[in-house]
């Protein structure tokens, strides 16, 4: 148990000033005037830090455990994760100075392994992936450390009606729309994410017919986004509109070209940092 209130203090300042600084994620009207009636938005979560969803996720998993007093300054964290959450908590662990270690099993792509190194994490390897949550438990006794453990705290360290999570941010964003709560939220099965956003529309009183959030979670190439969108586009607008699929295609292009500028300029700054 860490009682330092000072490095408490100072850590919890460090994970504010960096949501400052990386401020909220797009949220982008799609131009489909074929679809008449219906408003699309994009909220394109890839353009975070660490370029996904997750980075809300490990920052709240950091505060949490940090405010329950289960990180402290000589902390090694550790989490049983070969996706993007462990590159995520990998980034935290560097800016607060803390060794981070991702188990994972040996099947893991290098890339991910390479993006979890490039923040300054180690990757832990076992044979099998049904391993990794034990060896997290090992691990986490035999160095002293905190095992992060994200699918057991995700829901307690994140809450819809606040702390930086996507459904506060959209409804934020979409205050002054002509159709602030939407009809149809589309977007892959990421637990944590799609229950905030499900207990946030179950709060709201009022409902409206015109509106769908496509939500893009982390970085891919143009073809699986256009996969992606149409499919779950056309699922949902088939059942109230014709879907014009070539103006679908050419607003999220004109999206990608966008993206494409943010990211290769993240990309540039990224080799002189480390």
């Amino acid at each position: 148990m860490c009682t330092d209130h000072q490095w408490i203090n100072n850590a919890v300042r460090k994970l504010e000033a960096d949501f400052q600084r990386s401020a909220d994620t797009h949220l982008i009207k799609l131009d489909l005037p074929s679809i008449d009636g219906i408003d699309v938005y994009l909220k394109d979560e890839s353009t975070h830090p660490t370029g996904s969803l997750k980075h809300r996720l490990a920052r709240s998993l950091f505060l949490y455990a940090i405010c329950n007093g289960w990180i402290g300054p000589e902390t090694t964290v550790i989490e049983s994760s070969s996706g993007s959450t462990a590159v995520s908590e990998a980034y935290f662990a560097r800016l607060l100075g803390l060794p981070f270690i991702a188990v994972m099993p040996k099947c893991t792509a290098r890339k991910k392994i390479e993006q979890i190194e490039f923040y300054g994490g180690k990757a832990h390897l076992v044979d099998r992936s049904d391993q990794i949550y034990a060896e997290s438990r090992r691990l986490a006794e035999e160095l002293d450390g905190h095992y992060m453990d994200q699918f057991t705290y995700a829901e307690r360290a994140t809450d819809w009606r606040g702390n930086n999570n996507i459904a506060n941010s959209i409804f934020s964003q979409m205050k002054m729309e002509d159709h602030p709560v939407p009809s149809w939220i589309v977007m892959s099965q990421v637990q944590a994410a799609r229950r905030q956003l499900l207990d946030a529309l179950s709060a709201t009183s009022s409902t409206t017919p015109n509106c769908v959030w496509l939500i893009l979670r982390t970085q891919c190439s143009m073809t699986t986004l256009k996969r992606a969108m149409l499919t779950s586009l056309a699922t949902v607008v088939a059942r109230l509109k014709a879907l014009d699929v070539r103006a679908l295609n050419q607003a999220l292009s004109r999206v990608w070209w966008m993206k494409c500028a943010r990211f290769r300029m993240r990309q540039v700054s990224q080799r002189f940092t480390g």
